[in-house]
């Protein structure tokens, strides 16, 4: 039974945003890593994305009903009723509230607590509704990161908003992916992607804007001196990668296979680059 409960909050998820809080973290730490702080901004926002993915599961059960790739799910099985998923939800969010609180900032709290908000009333609500659905949950997914630097900071500077913007251009190509690659999913669900409503070609061509304006935008952390010249030498190439894949797919003839593997660039590029801050910092 604890497994189902630990699928309930896709760890999947939660792993891969806490890649980018650590980058975040360490870009403001400078160097002076405080192991306190950072376990606690970590366990934190942990227990609140693990909340805010609870009540996804909560919102879209009648949707996953409909699509193969959530159709094991555990409240989709029945295992978990939605009454305990409530009840769990809410635990996970108090626990994660107070970790915030008590062991990193206040201004750290309300930018998760906002995070926490924008994903599940209105990103898992209005993606059934409207094509906008993932510019606006690409907003709540560029929240970990500045809770990351933020805990550090306790401010909003330049740094902590070209991250933002940063995480905001690379999940735009990164959900046009995954929407373009479940297609079918989608559509079954009757969940309004913009590959279905506009059509596959639009996306591709949005793919190739977004993938140049997260490019650019990373490059920004090295001219304003907080990475060094290694940061940017692979932000370009890989970012040149990605754009030179996505222009491939303007003329490919198997959708889906391409669209897999734009998805999965994605994920190597966002990791690489929150890897690579730390190792390559100016001072």
């Amino acid at each position: 039974m604890i497994n189902y409960y630990l699928l309930l909050t896709k760890p999947g998820i939660i792993f891969g945003n806490l890649v980018t809080v650590m980058a975040g973290f360490l870009l403001a730490s400078k160097g002076q890593f405080q192991f306190g702080l950072f376990l606690s901004t970590i366990l934190g926002l942990a227990f609140i994305m693990a909340s805010g993915c609870v009540f996804n599961n909560y919102i879209d059960l009648e949707k996953d009903r409909l699509m193969k790739r959530t159709q094991n799910r555990p409240l989709v099985i029945g295992v978990i009723f939605e009454k305990q998923a409530i009840v769990f939800g809410l635990a996970l969010a108090i626990v994660g509230a107070i970790i915030l609180y008590f062991y990193t900032n206040f201004l750290t709290l309300v930018i998760a607590e906002l995070g926490f908000i924008i994903y599940v009333f209105f990103y898992s609500i209005w993606k059934s509704r409207t094509v906008y659905g993932t510019a606006i949950g690409s907003l709540a997914g560029a929240v970990p990161p500045l809770v990351g630097y933020c805990a550090v900071s306790n401010q909003l500077d330049l740094g902590a908003f070209i991250l933002f913007a940063m995480m905001v251009f690379w999940q735009m190509p990164h959900f046009f992916s995954i929407a373009i690659y479940r297609l079918q999913d989608y559509s079954a669900a009757n969940i309004p992607v913009l590959p279905l409503k506009k059509g596959i070609q639009i996306a591709k061509i949005r793919i190739l804007l977004y993938i140049i304006s997260f490019t650019l935008t990373s490059s920004l952390l090295t001219f304003f001196h907080f990475t060094g010249s290694l940061y940017l030498i692979l932000t370009i190439g890989l970012g040149l990668t990605w754009l030179l894949m996505g222009l491939r797919g303007l003329k490919t003839s198997n959708d889906q296979q391409w669209a897999q593997q734009m998805f999965r660039f994605s994920l190597v590029i966002i990791s690489v680059l929150s890897l690579t801050i730390p190792f390559d910092l100016v001072n």
